[in-house]
């Protein structure tokens, strides 16, 4: 198991906030470990934009996440995306 760098943990979330157009949310705010949805989470996301994450992850690094409760699991935080990108991109 590959641990992931800072550096995709970065690439993450720039990705995130391009692919739903946020402009009021700082990058360097955002926490890797607070889950991505919920109340804690500076960005603010629902399950459509879930969708849209998932999406853009599969296209940018060429994964491929094809089941739903898989999926709930990599989009949980920076850290969980990044894990599964470190150890699953082609």
């Amino acid at each position: 198991m590959k641990n992931p760098t800072d550096e995709l943990k970065i690439e993450i979330i720039n990705l995130i906030i391009e692919t739903l157009g946020i402009t009021d949310v700082d990058p360097a705010t955002v926490d890797y470990e607070i889950p991505l949805f919920g109340g804690n989470n500076t960005l603010s996301l629902d399950s459509v934009d879930a969708i849209e994450i998932i999406m853009a992850i599969q296209r940018t690094y060429g994964t491929r996440i094809t089941d739903q409760s898989l999926a709930r699991e990599v989009v949980r935080s920076v850290n969980s995306i990044a894990t599964f990108i470190a150890n699953n991109r082609e």
